[in-house]
């Protein structure tokens, strides 16, 4: 009765209560008490110095050395607790099978534990995963490059923020704080926890992203329009390409990239904040792709500031296979590059409205310009939501197994081989997917213009 007593105030006492026990000589069993120092339940009872104790290691609890490694031990039942506290000659055969498993246990997590150490111990020292492969060029990012933070939700991207890695610095948000040190030397998609436990990806922005979310003080070619102007004046490595109006320098990136290290920019500003803008935005493009790829951006771009009108000693000699106009009055300016175009190149001019389309129509008829206008285009494009389908209690729908007879009614149809109707079954089954436009619909930015030299 009185054991029995003892043990059921045991399994919630701590050990300062088993000193005030033996203090009391309430216990005057050797071996019960070494076990009762060795019971807790703490993370700091594991790491007693056991060394002093004459208790057989047989007695003593068995833990694995993966539980340890956290600093806890592996939950017991409460016949394995009472059996620690009984010597060893009065256990039942019970309570030895469930000892002998739980031995059988931690040698399999002791061995399991062993193999993950040496896979670690093989694996590659460096910022990367193990999973992480590498692909030619890529490299951890580093101080003085330009990322680009996201965090998403529902469905819904809540922040997006384009910064230089400093060393120092934080990286401040709604969602918490994020220290640059900590990005350094990460793989690029990166997913760090701010200070508030969000997760937000650190990434390295494409080109176009970077043109979008620059500093600039005039409004810019947008990508989607950059893109068409590339594909209108066919623009290939090797070309030599006039830029009039240089504006924060997103057009004068994407020239310099399709030209590439054989070809030639001359861009044109006529405001300096607007040139000087523009040369900013270039250099730490070019500074930041040295760092994340190891290699030189071409430095294919001549910036110029000044006008066209008074820039004929500059022109003077030079030939080009195409021109951009990104300018109020194009018109104004196209009797001074035209004698620069080869016969057959193309003028790629943008235009903001309407209104200035129709003045740039009229000014090539009064000037008689061997021009010839091929196009005047409006790009415009959509984003689209696709994600899986939701009841009206906010839950996903389920998806629907493949059905088994699928082979046997396509095997019976009548058109057997060349029946379209006649599928293969998709090995996941019907997934409740719907696809629909982005609510936020992307509002006009500009005209686009394509005029082509002729000989008259």
């Amino acid at each position: 009765m009185t054991l029995s007593l003892h043990l059921g105030s045991l399994i919630g006492t701590r050990k300062a209560c088993v000193t005030c026990l033996e203090r009391h000589n309430v216990f005057r069993n050797k071996q019960l008490l070494c076990a009762l120092r060795n019971f807790g339940t703490g993370p700091n009872d594991s790491n007693r110095d056991d060394s002093s104790s004459d208790t057989p290691a047989s007695t003593l609890p068995q833990f694995s050395r993966k539980a340890s490694l956290f600093g806890r031990r592996r939950p017991l039942s409460p016949l394995e607790r009472v059996s620690q506290l009984l010597p060893e000659d009065r256990l039942s055969q019970e309570v030895w099978a469930l000892r002998d498993t739980r031995d059988t246990k931690v040698e399999q997590d002791s061995q399991n534990l062993e193999k993950e150490r040496e896979e670690a111990t093989e694996e590659p020292q460096g910022s990367f995963a193990s999973h992480h492969e590498c692909v030619p060029g890529e490299r951890p990012i580093h101080f003085g490059e330009t990322l680009l933070a996201e965090f998403s939700r529902k469905r819904r991207l809540e922040f997006r923020k384009m910064f230089q890695l400093k060393e120092g610095l934080r990286l401040h948000s709604n969602w918490g704080l994020i220290a640059h040190n900590d990005m350094e030397g990460c793989p690029d998609g990166s997913i760090i926890r701010t200070s508030m436990g969000i997760p937000i990806v650190i990434r390295r922005p494409s080109l176009d992203e970077f043109t979008l979310f620059m500093k600039r003080g005039p409004a810019i070619a947008y990508p989607k329009d950059a893109s068409a102007m590339l594909t209108m004046m066919d623009v290939t490595e090797g070309d030599c390409v006039l830029e009039s109006g240089s504006g924060s320098g997103a057009m004068s990136l994407f020239l310099s990239r399709a030209v590439g290290y054989k070809g030639s920019v001359l861009s044109m500003e006529i405001r300096e904040d607007h040139h000087r803008c523009a040369v900013l935005n270039y250099q730490r493009w070019r500074s930041s792709w040295s760092l994340r790829r190891g290699e030189e951006w071409p430095d294919n771009v001549q910036f110029h500031h000044g006008d066209l009108i008074s820039a004929r000693p500059l022109l003077a000699g030079r030939g080009f296979n195409s021109v951009a106009l990104d300018m109020v009055n194009p018109h104004l300016a196209l009797p001074a590059v035209v004698p620069h175009l080869h016969p057959g190149s193309v003028c790629a001019v943008y235009q903001a409205n309407i209104t200035q389309v129709i003045d740039l129509m009229e000014g090539l008829r009064c000037s008689a310009l061997p021009l010839v206008c091929e196009r005047i285009v409006e790009v415009q494009y959509r984003d689209w939501l696709v994600g899986p389908s939701l009841k009206k209690d906010g839950t996903f729908n389920k998806r629907k197994a493949p059905r088994e007879d699928d082979d046997d009614e396509c095997e019976t149809s009548e058109g057997t081989k060349g029946d379209l109707n006649c599928q293969d079954p998709v090995a996941f089954g019907d997934v409740p997917y719907i696809a629909r436009p982005h609510p936020e619909q992307t509002g006009h930015t500009a005209f686009l213009v394509k005029l082509r030299k002729i000989l008259k």
